[in-house]
């Protein structure tokens, strides 16, 4: 590899759609662009459980 910092350089996974609808391409998303978070729905229930209720009236 001639260039050092290109190992180290961050790249987004190929984006889908366009406008409002454009997002990542499932089918390139894997563990290796850190993309499998298996502790998201702990984390989002701690994180829930710490928030002050709303009152919505």
């Amino acid at each position: 590899m001639a260039d050092p910092f290109e190992r180290a350089a961050a790249k987004a996974p190929p984006i889908i759609g366009g406008g409002c609808t454009q997002r990542y391409d499932p089918e390139a998303l894997s563990s290796e662009l850190g993309t499998d978070f298996p502790e998201a729905e702990a984390l989002w229930a701690e994180l829930q459980a710490d928030r002050e209720p709303v009152d919505e009236h």
